[in-house]
């Protein structure tokens, strides 16, 4: 694995950690994550800053509880970009109602910068 690839990899894994943190854990996990200055895009959300971004983590907690996210596929990327897919599991009995691919931008110390969020499968409602 180059170190580039370990890059973008250790990113994700940090992204995904903070989108499944516990409440009390959550804003740690976002600062671990995103610059403090990170936005995260998609169709429902578009926000700025560790705190709306913990914000918008927590909401989809509430909206979806004992949700997990997980990556499905390998990371792709280079120079400062990743994109991976992903998916939301129910912990209950093992579906994946919501899906989706994102696209990332890394700082120097390869915190999220941004993300542009697709999403592939939603639920009725959302």
């Amino acid at each position: 694995m180059t170190t580039s690839a370990h890059r973008h990899e250790s990113a994700v894994a940090r992204y995904l950690e903070a989108w499944n943190a516990a409440p009390g854990a959550l804003a740690e996990a976002v600062a671990a994550a995103w610059a403090a200055d990170g936005t995260y895009t998609d169709p429902l959300a578009d926000v700025r800053g560790h705190e709306a971004i913990a914000a918008l983590i927590a909401g989809t907690h509430e909206r979806f509880p004992g949700f997990a996210f997980r990556l499905t596929g390998a990371v792709d990327g280079h120079h400062d970009t990743a994109r991976f897919s992903w998916e939301m599991v129910n912990g209950a009995d093992g579906s994946a109602p919501l899906a989706g691919s994102d696209v990332v931008t890394l700082d120097a110390a390869g915190r999220v910068r941004s993300v542009y969020g697709f999403l592939d499968r939603v639920p009725p409602g959302v």
